[in-house]
């Protein structure tokens, strides 16, 4: 049964996070059972980029429950993919490989180590996904981001950009693959300059709602103590403070409009706007980065159910507040 209010028309930014966006999934397969779910667009990194293909190639195939079995059939690609896959997700290999892939980091560029450039996400990719249909027929607006290498600049690949190397731009840890080319620029992994990007859901949608998909905590109760725990936070602030920034300002732009009259038509819009996140608090304080290169199908589908939940827990507070 669906959770009464129906759900406004909406923008969904989605965060990317390696094998944690497989929360994301579960968040999605929930909202895809409200009948009233209408989306305009869709800003996404990295894995969050992966799932918003997925959502949309599975949409014009079979409408709700067509995007839902299309993420299903991403998840479980990931889940049957080499650990090498699981570097591309993580930065890091799994187990006792992991060390070794640090030092090699440390010492080696990408194409020392992986001079063929191998990526197994280029095959998922380009067996799911038609980059054609869905630069011509997407059933809403796509933003996909990436980091232009030569000054740090978000770069935005829309639908008529769309490309597996758009793709693979916006997964590129630069740590294990070389930086993808396209029309001679380069490009690493977009959560460097936007995790994920809310300035395209605000000045070229029209949803009077945003909801923002994290897979990390917006905050962490527990000081990192070790120097590993030291490392991970500040590689997890180096792929959130973009995103903190960019809400902040708008919540601030918002408070800024709120008794200014007469407004423009973008000032009105700002201040309609509702910004909504959905994000796993400590259910994740125990998951730090090496988890992110836990591609197990236990474990994804255990990240799947907890962002059901999630997600169904902010249908409920929505519910109650009768927003």
């Amino acid at each position: 049964m669906p959770i009464a209010p129906p759900l406004p028309p909406l923008s969904l930014a989605l965060q990317g996070g390696g094998a944690h966006g497989a929360l994301t999934w579960g968040v999605l397969d929930r909202l895809l059972e409200e009948p009233s779910l209408t989306l305009d667009g869709i800003s996404a990194t990295s894995s969050g980029a992966m799932n918003a293909l997925a959502l949309a190639q599975g949409w014009m195939e079979g409408g709700r429950d067509g995007a839902r079995a299309k993420l299903d059939e991403l998840w479980t690609s990931i889940a049957a993919q080499s650990s090498l896959a699981r570097w591309a997700f993580a930065g890091v290999a799994a187990s006792g490989a992991e060390q070794l892939l640090s030092s090699w980091t440390h010492h080696f560029t990408p194409e020392q180590f992986n001079p063929l450039g191998l990526n197994p996400l280029r095959a998922i990719a380009e067996r799911l996904f038609d980059f054609e249909r869905l630069r011509r027929a997407s059933p809403f607006k796509l933003f996909v981001a990436a980091t232009r290498v030569r000054d740090g600049a978000l770069t935005l690949f829309g639908n008529a950009e769309l490309s597996v190397d758009a793709l693979l731009a916006s997964t590129c840890l630069p740590q294990l693959f070389a930086a993808v080319v396209i029309d001679g620029e380069t490009y690493w992994d977009g959560g460097y300059a936007g995790n994920p990007a809310l300035q395209p859901l605000v000045y070229r949608c029209t949803a009077q709602a945003i909801v923002c998909v994290l897979v990390q905590p917006l905050s962490r109760a527990t000081l990192p103590a070790s120097a590993r725990a030291i490392a991970e936070r500040v590689a997890e602030l180096g792929f959130s403070t973009t995103f903190v920034r960019e809400y902040e300002s708008l919540v601030q732009a918002q408070a800024a409009l709120r008794g200014a009259v007469p407004l423009s038509s973008l000032g009105r819009r700002m201040k309609a706007l509702r910004l909504h996140v959905i994000e796993p608090g400590e259910s994740l304080a125990e998951f730090r980065a090496k988890s992110r290169l836990n591609t197990e199908p236990g474990f994804l589908h255990a990240l799947r159910e907890l962002g059901r939940a999630t997600c169904k827990a902010w249908l409920q507070e929505r519910s109650a507040a009768g927003t």
